[in-house]
């Protein structure tokens, strides 16, 4: 290990500040850190929302018109997602995202939208809708109906790089996307990772330390972006079955064995709130949760490793 090195860099990607920390050989460390830079540009060019010529936005585009040939990556991301769907019952699903243009979450002061808009929108909402026509075909039967990676997208490419690194050989690093994450291997000591779980109150102090190893971590929070309407607290999360804004919870950390499923059950936990949220992880193998309600109070799944700050 004489000649490795850990290297680390920051970088502006898919709209959020990426980090990658890597252990490699001093010679070869930085050109590593480029090919996880091209490799993140490659995967938002092909998931983004915000160019007329990603798949996304050709799916969205032949909503309720066309099916749409897509590469057989995005299909099997979308049929990931939907299996995601199924198991959390609904509530994580990746055409929810046309409900948020229902609501303006940064105006000072906020009206919930009508029932009538809220109930017009839900029928262009629903995973099941989703058709997936083998080899690599997505259509959306309904126009208006659109898909969204947000939930899941930063997950997805945390892992796709650490796939990329293992088969060049690198044995330990962290790719952080905002807070979605993989670590594998160990620091150059020989010390764990370590990942802060950010007080959702404050987000400059730390309520718990978890040491990972081979672990994927992703926190949903709404930390910056709620609304409180007659003394009640409301997140920008919203409820793919109601329509409506999730309360009760402010924060929700994952950990699993992949960036792409801890990003997507944080949100799923969200929305089904304390009790239904643990129960359903204690269900899953190698699955931990930690949150915080809208109260401040922590609660924990069984078994999960971690170094609570007072």
């Amino acid at each position: 290990m004489s000649n490795q090195k850990e290297f680390r860099r920051v970088d502006r990607l898919m709209g959020s500040a990426f980090e990658f920390i890597l252990v490699a050989p001093t010679n070869t460390g930085e050109k590593l850190l480029d090919e996880c830079i091209v490799e993140v540009k490659r995967i938002e060019a092909l998931l983004t929302e915000f160019s007329e010529d990603s798949q996304t936005s050709r799916i969205n585009a032949a909503a309720g018109k066309q099916a749409v040939t897509v590469d057989e990556e995005t299909f099997q991301l979308i049929q990931r997602c939907v299996d995601i769907s199924k198991l959390t019952q609904g509530a994580f699903d990746i055409t929810a995202g046309t409900l948020k243009r229902l609501y303006n979450f940064k105006g000072e002061s906020f009206v919930l939208p009508d029932k009538k808009a809220i109930t017009s929108t839900l029928s262009k909402v629903g995973y099941s809708k989703i058709k997936l026509i083998a080899p690599n075909q997505v259509e959306l039967p309904k126009e208006g109906m659109r898909i969204g990676f947000g939930a899941i997208g930063k997950g997805y490419a945390a892992d796709k790089v650490k796939k990329m690194l293992l088969e060049k050989g690198v044995v330990s690093g962290v790719i952080n996307a905002s807070g979605d994450l993989t670590a594998w291997g160990t620091r150059l000591d020989g010390s764990l990772w370590k990942v802060a779980i950010a007080d959702p109150s404050d987000k400059e102090k730390v309520i718990a330390w978890i040491p990972i190893k081979h672990a994927s971590v992703a926190t949903s929070g709404d930390y910056e972006q709620y609304f409180e309407l007659q003394g009640k607290r409301y997140s920008h999360t919203i409820d793919p079955k109601t329509g409506l804004p999730v309360s009760g919870i402010k924060s929700v950390t994952i950990v699993s064995p992949s960036a792409e499923l801890s990003d997507a059950l944080a949100t799923a936990v969200f929305t089904m709130g304390v009790e239904v949220g643990l129960h359903f992880v204690q269900q899953l193998p190698q699955t931990h949760v930690l949150i915080v309600d809208d109260r401040n109070k922590v609660f924990t799944s069984k078994n999960i490793n971690l170094n609570l700050k007072a």
